[in-house]
């Protein structure tokens, strides 16, 4: 078992316990309510917000109803998660808000933040106004157990959202076998493809940009040397974070299916999309975005199938429960639907 696994079942079994010892072993500090102190930039962080929040409203799925038979009615409306759990790297106050405005947007109950100490204040005063109150000084592994199965003090979620680094983002898919997790979203990860035209000096800039987050971040460059087709099969074998299209590689931006954002054109850059523009800046690394995408309302959203059959209804569907019940061997179903 590796060591974030470890922490993770310790936590779980011994709860507040298990929580302080490691807590104060990584992050020299036990664990505790977040008081907010610090200046984060209001005014950006409330212009942020605001985009996130109009840009995340617009995302809601409609609910769905259908008569499939005469007197058989179904129904599947979308409902929000009670509560989640949001894990925001040491800091880091525009992930607490693409993280945090979105699960508000939807209508979640209780919001649950964790962060490791060394930053807890100022993200518990960003939290503050987005009038968010519960803030945890507690960071990596430990955090995301914490969350995920709750302890004496900190009552579990439904849900664990939020980036972090490769020992979070293993503790989350741990995790992930008892409570909901939104995505792997890790080191972060940028391809810069080059076509004609392009600025080197552009990108120098994205990737000095990306290089920030830390030296486990992935920075690479396609230049298409006049092969668009090479280049959109290598971005999709890549499955990258981040793709910013330059020169004339902008042409690509309708047929790219395996990335996580992608940023068109010279005047798109990848920190416009982390700070400002009001697009989700949780992401899918690690080849995950072959399958999934970044944080959206319907992360904080699950859907809910309700059906409705009349005695008519149930009359006209019996022989087909019947035939495939007696097809599968299942004759308590076959008599289920004798009324």
């Amino acid at each position: 078992m590796s060591d974030v696994g470890r922490i993770v079942d310790d936590v779980r079994e011994r709860g507040d316990d298990a929580l302080r010892e490691w807590a104060e072993r990584l992050d020299g500090a036990a664990p505790a309510r977040a008081r907010p102190a610090g200046h984060p930039p209001a005014d950006a962080l409330l212009q942020l917000a605001n985009r996130v929040r109009a840009w995340h409203a617009l995302q809601r799925p409609p609910d769905a109803r259908l008569e499939t038979a005469p007197g058989v009615h179904l129904e599947r409306r979308w409902v929000p998660l009670a509560s989640v759990g949001i894990y925001v790297p040491r800091g880091l106050v525009s992930t607490l808000v693409m993280c945090a405005v979105p699960a508000q947007v939807a209508g979640v109950e209780r919001i649950a933040v964790a962060t490791p100490p060394a930053g807890a204040p100022l993200i518990a005063a960003a939290a503050k106004l987005l009038g968010i109150d519960e803030v945890w000084a507690i960071g990596g592994p430990q955090a995301i157990a914490a969350l995920a199965y709750g302890t004496q003090t900190i009552p579990r979620v439904d849900k664990v959202v939020g980036p972090g680094n490769a020992y979070v983002n293993e503790a989350k898919l741990l995790v992930a076998r008892d409570v909901a997790i939104d995505l792997p979203a890790g080191p972060s990860e940028v391809v810069v493809v080059v076509g004609r035209g392009a600025d080197p000096a552009i990108v120098d800039l994205e990737l000095a940009a990306q290089g920030e987050h830390g030296p486990d971040a992935v920075c690479r460059v396609v230049d298409v040397d006049g092969d668009l087709e090479r280049a959109l099969r290598e971005i999709e074998a890549l499955a990258p974070e981040h793709v910013v299209l330059l020169g004339d590689a902008v042409a690509l931006a309708e047929e790219i299916r395996n990335a996580g954002a992608v940023f068109v054109g010279a005047d798109s850059p990848v920190a416009a999309g982390d700070y400002a523009t009001g697009g989700n800046h949780v992401l899918p690394t690690g080849g995950w975005a072959r399958a999934v995408g970044g944080i959206g309302l319907e992360t904080f959203l699950k859907p809910v199938t309700v059906q409705r059959l009349t005695r008519d209804g149930l009359e006209r569907l019996r022989p087909v429960v019947e035939a495939l019940a007696a097809a599968e061997g299942m004759p308590a179903h076959a008599a289920a639907v004798q009324r």
